[in-house]
């Protein structure tokens, strides 16, 4: 237990040291001013992140710098700022002493010292500190984990396809917490692909750890069913072995599941309340919207499967809806943007057409996870 004290007269530093060694403190460095202060803090300085100092002692009334702007320097350095202060003062003025600990200090024991007093103010800030520290030290190691999480979550995610048929890549932009997008696409015959994209309800762990679930179910589902009604049947019913009666949160997920036949030049697809696909066959624009309600809601569903061919060429976008939310204006709506920059395509660029549409103008993290597919094929 590392204790600094810090004051300019050499009768108190005594007094204290003697205290705190009786009292079994035995780490004790003492220090004549806050510029001294300053010098140990930093030639003490970790690259670790953990402070060898455990509480600062500090007198009030100290030449040149006195100790309330000495803590306020203290407290704005963040390698320092989780240091506790108190202050050993005989100044009794309480609008000083109220500066004092607006200034970051959180005690103060007055002089002559009362050593009972002392003692108990010190114990109790240093639990105080304790907690802090087994907080930080926890939320270090949450962070890691979710970290760890977040690379497994895309390490998942399918890797783009590319051959003579057909093209499908994505980008995704998560927010800052575990994602609740994935998508996937597996070859499911000659010539026959299964690709399918959801938008798990909420953030973070829970979210991120149903989305798991169903990824685990998914290749199976899709490469064993194949047809897009049969799919998305099965995910309904995988979700629906998650609720319980007791449940207050009953999660759901929105999700385009679609079969392209490159062969037959074939779209079968369902819409599972997510967001509009957006599907440009033989430069004719068709909006993806045949389908059901969220997967999740309901044990049993009604399904319309959606049927689109084309002769030539396909070029299909799917997103999600932080996407087309982020894209929003005044002037126009999140899908239009996005439509019109899949007419202008003129390549399989996924990164092309983020660029194209990609509100870069607007600051700050984006409030939920953006992804976009997209699927080429002639």
């Amino acid at each position: 237990m590392s204790i600094v004290i810090v004051d300019d007269n050499a009768t108190n530093l005594l007094i204290i040291e003697k205290i705190l060694l009786k009292a079994g403190y035995t780490d004790l460095t003492m220090v004549s001013s806050a510029k001294e202060l300053y010098q140990l803090l930093e030639m003490n300085s970790p690259t670790t992140g953990e402070v060898p100092v455990d509480l600062i002692l500090m007198d009030m009334m100290m030449p040149e710098i006195d100790g309330v702007e000495a803590c306020r320097t203290v407290q704005a350095d963040e390698r320092f700022r989780d240091i506790p202060i108190i202050f050993v003062t005989a100044m009794g003025d309480s609008n000083k002493l109220a500066e004092a600990l607006d200034a970051g200090a959180l005690d103060y024991v007055m002089k002559p010292i009362n050593k009972v007093e002392l003692l108990a103010r010190i114990r109790s800030t240093l639990r105080l500190k304790f907690e802090k520290d087994w907080h930080k030290e926890r939320d270090k190691r949450i962070k890691y984990e979710l970290d760890l999480a977040k690379q497994v979550q895309r390490s998942v995610l399918s890797s783009p396809i590319q051959d003579e048929h057909i093209n499908i890549s994505a980008v995704y932009k998560p927010s800052s917490e575990l994602a609740g997008d994935f998508y996937a696409w597996y070859p499911i015959g000659p010539n026959r692909y299964g690709i399918i994209l959801l938008d798990m309800m909420g953030h973070g762990i829970s979210s991120s750890l149903v989305c798991m679930y169903i990824y685990s179910a998914l290749k199976d589902t899709i490469t064993n069913i194949c047809d897009p009604e049969g799919v998305i049947r099965e995910l309904n019913g995988r979700m629906n072995q998650l609720h319980k009666a007791d449940n207050l949160i009953n999660y759901y997920f929105t999700s385009i599941y679609m079969v392209l036949d490159t062969e037959h030049r074939t779209i079968e697809y369902v819409n599972a309340g997510h967001p509009t696909g957006i599907a440009i066959l033989d430069g004719e624009v068709k909006l993806l919207t045949e389908g059901c309600c969220a997967i999740g809601f309901f044990e049993g569903i009604e399904i319309t499967k959606g049927v689109i061919p084309y002769k030539k060429d396909a070029r299909i976008v799917l997103f999600t809806d932080g996407l087309s939310e982020w894209l929003d204006d005044e002037q126009e709506d999140g899908i239009s943007k996005i439509q019109g920059g899949l007419e202008a395509m003129q390549t399989h660029d996924p990164d092309g057409l983020i660029e194209r549409i990609y509100p870069y103008a607007k600051s700050g993290s984006p409030p939920d996870d953006m992804c976009l597919v997209l699927i080429t094929a002639e």
